[in-house]
């Protein structure tokens, strides 16, 4: 009853060069996450701004969440770049 994996599982030659992508990545997101909620901290005021017709604080959080699907979609290409080359 069940079936097995989809693909053949084996050796990922390219993991390495992921892992260190995906770190890298997630400290550039989460330096500038913390610089907004440093912002919210320090200063609430400026992000009662009005921003391309906004407050600040919307322009932020859908700023963070256009960056995360941007470095999402770099992220993958870079990864199957990796894969494609070292998994031969």
């Amino acid at each position: 009853m069940g079936h097995g994996p989809a693909v053949k599982l084996g050796k990922d030659n390219a993991a390495t060069i992921k892992t260190r992508l995906g770190i890298k990545m997630f400290l550039v997101y989460t330096l500038v996450y913390a610089i907004f909620v440093a912002i919210n901290a320090t200063n609430p005021a400026a992000m009662e701004a009005i921003v391309l017709g906004q407050t600040a604080a919307v322009v932020w959080g859908f700023g963070l969440i256009l960056l995360a699907l941007v470095m999402a979609l770099v992220y993958n290409h870079f990864c199957t770049k990796a894969e494609e080359q070292m998994n031969k």
